[in-house]
C-alpha cells in the first residue's frame, strides 16, 4: 500500500498502484482489452485483433495476448479444426479491469484539445 513518511506519499513495490502499473508498461495492452471489450461477438480471432489495432506488429500482439492471458484478463479458445482456428476473449476478471479503461479512453474523446496541447508542449520541449 502506498505510506505517508514524513508528510511524504511513498509508493512501494508492492502497492496496487504500482502494480496496476505494471500492466500499463506493455505498450499495447490496454488496446487489446480495449478492442476486445467492444468486439461484436466477445470473440476475436488473431489477425482480427491485429487488423484493428494499426501499428501492432504480430510478434508484438502474440506477446501482448500471451501476456494477459497468463494475468488471467483474457482467455484463449483453440477450436479443434484444421487449419488451426484460435479466437480470444476477455475473462470476468477482463472486463472487470477493462471498465476503468473505458473511462480513460472516453476522456480522451471528450478532451481531443487537451490532448493535443499535451503533444504541442511535448514537441515544443523536444526542441
Amino acid at each position: 500500500m502506498p505510506a505517508w513518511v514524513d508528510g511524504k506519499l511513498f509508493f512501494y513495490a508492492d502497492s496496487p498502484p504500482r502494480r496496476l502499473m505494471d500492466l500499463f508498461s506493455v505498450k499495447w495492452s490496454t488496446m487489446v482489452l480495449h478492442a476486445l471489450y467492444h468486439w461484436p461477438d466477445e470473440r476475436a480471432r488473431t489477425g482480427e485483433l491485429q487488423r484493428s489495432l494499426q501499428g501492432i506488429s504480430k510478434k508484438m500482439l502474440f506477446q501482448t495476448l500471451k501476456e494477459l492471458e497468463q494475468r488471467g484478463l483474457i482467455a484463449r479458445h483453440v477450436y479443434d479444426v484444421v487449419p488451426p482456428k484460435v479466437d480470444y476473449r476477455l475473462t470476468p476478471l477482463g472486463k472487470t479491469f477493462a471498465a476503468p479503461i473505458e473511462q480513460m479512453y472516453q476522456w480522451g474523446l471528450e478532451n481531443q484539445a487537451a490532448l493535443d496541447e499535451m503533444e504541442t508542449h511535448y514537441r515544443e520541449a523536444q526542441g
